[in-house]
């Protein structure tokens, strides 16, 4: 099963927060679908041909996915570099395993099937 929501809570309140700090993580900078406000969320993102992909470890439900997946767009900010990425969808477990490195790969116990891809959009 994906990570428990109360955890989800406790991170993004607490540890994001110093995640995105210390620029260490990639960030992604996404539209919230009821405020409209910004919301910056620390992830690992991995390249795939024409964009990256995206592990939600709390599931296709979180609210990070929800936001991309009903604006169709966000940024990424990788070791100080920003890239717009559009054309959110999620993919399978099949697709994802073909394109994320072996250590990338969430343990089976978390029970993840759907992972979000994105494209770079266009200039």
């Amino acid at each position: 099963m994906p990570m428990p929501k109360w955890w989800g809570h406790v991170n993004k309140r607490v540890f994001n927060p110093r995640a995105i700090s210390n620029g260490k993580w990639p960030v992604l900078t996404h539209v919230g679908r009821k405020s409209g406000k910004s919301y910056r969320t620390p992830l690992d993102a991995y390249p795939v041909d024409g964009g990256y992909l995206f592990v939600p470890v709390y599931g296709s439900g979180a609210d990070w996915v929800r936001n991309v997946l009903a604006s169709g767009r966000a940024r990424l900010e990788i070791n100080g570099e920003t890239m717009e990425l559009d054309n959110p969808r999620l993919i399978g477990e099949s697709e994802a395993f073909q394109h994320l490195p072996d250590a990338a790969r969430p343990p089976r116990l978390m029970r993840i099937t759907r992972f979000l891809r994105m494209d770079l959009a266009a200039s």
